[in-house]
């Protein structure tokens, strides 16, 4: 098939890859000419495990191009995605713009049938518009030219991607027409050759059924951080808590683990957009701010324990931070609790080293020299007071305790991802704070 993927971000350059990977002729549209350069000179603008050679292979197969041309990409795919950021507006809806003008220049460019793909996270009502907006361009063209509208939202997790692209649980369609469903069948039968992975609905709950996911994502974490903090309170173990209650198969073991909150470019921003998506409509949603309340204190977690140790006024203390990433196997940033815990500790009179295997470039962008960066994780802790995690890197869970004993002033860890066993490492000498732990 030939297809076309606008936006080369996050979604759409695993999309264009992982559709090209399986042998359909794919072009990549970005307005941006560095990003494109990058892409054409086989290096590729985020980090995600396994993409670079994908994008690498495939465009030296000649199935995976990339070009800063719109007209060149609308004409090239019969399948036109949509993969446009939809970052948060001052009010926490969805910023459509850059979909909206994904849409137009659709309509300005388009010559005959095209089925028109979300691939965005998108709010109720968004293919709508879009098909508003390429409607409104061709009738200025003169022009009545068919084309469908389909919602196909992404659940791909930062980190495993490859895998959730090419192996996905499930496959979500949201079409109008039996053109469309079609055709999106033939589309992704490749990636589901041992069973039958396409659930297929109408469009808006099809957009609706990416806010509902990550909205129960994010309430799973927020309500196991806010279970956490009691056990703390009752002196019990939120660990063996999770193992009791995530042993009921209607509960599952998945996203149970407390920790310093969540971030990433998904579930803030969705969960804010579904809650004004409600309110447009007349409605509250109270859990769901309730969500976003808990998460937003958690975030502070780490630093009120520090607070509780040394006291209010941190000047004079140095702390070694160890994570930046938002999650492991990515350098993404956004929304990342270790910004709150940096801004805590330095609000407060504290100086920070910090390390990340991925993200440090991405932190000095935001961060820049505000703190000190370490190029391991043992230089970090060079005249630390105390260790902090905040992202559980797999490099993280069988450090070289002793030499962690021998490098900070006094054996402190303040562990935000539970990566440790406190009463191994009360053997071996540590004074250590997890989350809920006992």
């Amino acid at each position: 098939m030939k297809i076309t993927v606008v936006g080369s971000g996050y979604v759409g350059l695993v999309t264009g890859a992982c559709l090209a990977e399986v042998g359909n002729d794919v072009l990549c549209l970005d307005l941006d000419p560095r990003k494109i350069a990058t892409l054409r000179e086989g290096g590729i603008p985020i980090y995600e495990p396994g993409l670079e050679d994908m994008v690498r292979r495939n465009a030296a197969a000649a199935r995976l191009r990339f070009t800063t041309s719109v007209e060149e990409a609308v004409e090239h795919g019969t399948i036109q995605f949509i993969a446009v950021g939809t970052p948060p507006g001052e009010d926490g809806s969805a910023d459509l713009q850059y979909v909206v003008a994904a849409a137009r220049n659709i309509g300005r460019y388009m010559d005959g049938y095209k089925l028109v793909v979300d691939k965005s996270t998108v709010p109720v009502g968004t293919a709508d518009r879009v098909r508003a907006a390429i409607a409104e361009e061709l009738t200025a063209r003169g022009l009545k030219l068919h084309f469908d509208m389909v919602s196909n939202p992404e659940f791909l997790k930062e980190g495993a991607a490859i895998e959730d692209f090419m192996r996905p649980d499930r496959i979500v369609i949201g079409a109008d027409s039996e053109q469309a469903r079609d055709t999106m069948r033939q589309l992704y039968r490749p990636f589901q050759r041992n069973h039958e992975r396409l659930i297929v609905m109408d469009v808006r709950s099809a957009e609706l059924t990416k806010y509902a996911a990550n909205a129960m994502l994010a309430t799973r974490i927020s309500f196991m951080n806010e279970l956490a903090n009691l056990a703390e309170l009752l002196d019990a173990d939120i660990e063996q808590v999770r193992q009791g209650i995530g042993a009921d198969p209607r509960i599952g073991y998945h996203f149970l683990y407390p920790g310093v909150g969540y971030g990433g470019s998904c579930f803030p921003k969705d969960v804010s957009a579904l809650r004004r998506t409600a309110a447009e409509h007349g409605m509250e949603m109270q859990l769901l701010g309730a969500v976003e309340q808990v998460n937003a204190l958690q975030k502070q977690r780490l630093v009120n324990k520090v607070e509780r140790h040394f006291g209010a006024d941190l000047c004079g203390r140095h702390f070694a931070l160890w994570g930046l990433a938002f999650k492991p196997n990515t350098d993404d940033m956004r929304e990342a609790p270790s910004l709150d815990i940096i801004d805590g500790l330095l609000a407060r009179g504290a100086t920070v080293t910090a390390y990340d295997p991925v993200a440090i470039h991405e932190a000095k962008k935001l961060l820049g020299e505000r703190i000190r960066y370490a190029a391991n994780p043992m230089a970090a802790l060079d005249g630390a007071d105390a260790l902090l995690i905040a992202t559980e890197w797999k490099e993280f869970r069988s450090p070289d305790f002793e030499a962690i004993r021998a490098k900070l002033r006094q054996p402190l860890i303040f562990d935000g991802r539970n990566l440790y066993e406190p009463a191994a490492m009360r053997e071996l000498g540590f004074d250590y704070e997890a989350i809920g732990r006992r």
